[in-house]
């Protein structure tokens, strides 16, 4: 858990047992081991001193100015709570010392202060003991919440890997060991496109052109199609396959939301290709909206080792037949739609 600035509390006395270190983040988890630590110390140095007005009752500097001193990295001497040798004795002062110090690897950790609090007060049940015990209960499980936030959110990373390369319900169902079974769609829009003159652009390119080529330009299309309701179904080579409809329903909304090919035309119109910025790319692309008598499209997971989500059916093979089927040479962005109708 992280303290953010709309949780910082108005009074910045508040503040005065938080360890520098912490106090120097933007956005500071509430507490650590060695965090602890240091406000064990401002605990202790109170007990010691019996004072009514916090750690810093004898300071005259207002909270703000103690709280940017505290946390001054550069200071000769950082600021900290007065301490006298006369209100404790010897051990308890030089261990309070030791447990504020600006550098977190010279903290001593619970266990040792416990072992030291006992031969300076040689008392085994005492309110320095209690505290301390709580403090390591306390500290114990916070290092368990820590491991626990960090594996949430491992697996959050992991969740959102998982919804770039499979629709969500899809991926859900197979780490939960589910089998997922084909599903026909009635009414759905496909989109496809092809790089003009792909195989001769190859061919005047290296394979890395080539790579970063198509990494560029397929970054702008999955920037276009960001606030559309479409689904990406794959890439291979230099073809790029949308489809709207899919997995999610949306009823005859996918007529419209394929309108986003209108967008990839006026994107590539300014895309550069970057090793070669003389020459301009032209697309083919290809649209299908699927009729009931056309036959619907089913769409599954293949595979077990990088499972994919594939299209089948005439619509899908339709739309790659359009994509293809423009063939006169004239120059710019070509595009061709089918409703259905052959022809």
């Amino acid at each position: 858990m992280y303290r953010t600035d709309n949780e910082k509390t108005m009074d910045r006395s508040e503040l005065y047992w938080t360890a520098p270190k912490l106090l120097r983040l933007p956005e500071a988890p509430w507490g650590t081991p060695k965090g602890d630590v240091y406000s064990f110390a401002i605990l202790m140095r109170e007990l010691i001193h019996h004072q009514d007005h916090g750690p810093f009752g004898d300071c005259r500097d207002a909270p703000d100015e103690i709280i940017s001193r505290i946390r001054d990295p550069i200071a000769s001497v950082p600021l900290r709570p007065s301490l006298s040798e006369e209100k404790g004795n010897e051990k308890t002062v030089v261990l309070v010392r030791a447990r504020w110090d600006e550098s977190p690897e010279k903290r001593p950790m619970f266990p040792s202060i416990r072992k030291i609090l006992r031969e300076a007060t040689q008392s085994h049940v005492s309110i320095l003991d209690s505290t301390v015990s709580e403090l390591e209960v306390y500290t114990s499980h916070l290092e368990e919440v820590v491991e626990e936030q960090k594996l949430m959110a491992e697996k959050k990373k992991v969740d959102k890997l998982l919804s770039t390369i499979l629709p969500n319900f899809i991926g859900e169902q197979l780490i939960a060991g589910r089998a997922v079974e084909p599903e026909h769609f009635e009414f759905v829009t496909i989109f496809f496109s092809d790089v003009v003159g792909f195989t001769k652009l190859c061919s005047l390119s290296s394979p890395l052109q080539v790579v970063k080529l198509l990494n560029d330009l397929y970054r702008l299309f999955d920037h276009v199609i960001e606030t559309d309701d479409v689904y990406k179904v794959e890439t291979i080579g230099d073809a790029y396959m949308v489809a709207s409809g899919l997995p999610t329903r949306n009823g005859t909304q996918h007529v419209d939301e394929i309108t986003m090919s209108l967008h990839f035309l006026s994107a590539t119109i300014h895309f550069q290709i970057g090793h070669m910025p003389q020459e301009k790319l032209k697309l083919w692309i290809g649209l299908h909206t699927v009729l009931l008598f056309v036959g619907p499209v089913v769409g599954g997971v293949v595979g077990i080792t990088m499972p994919r989500y594939c299209l089948f059916g005439d619509a899908v093979n339709m739309c790659h037949t359009e994509c293809e089927f423009v063939t006169d040479k004239r120059d710019g962005p070509r595009w061709r739609s089918c409703c259905g109708l052959p022809g």
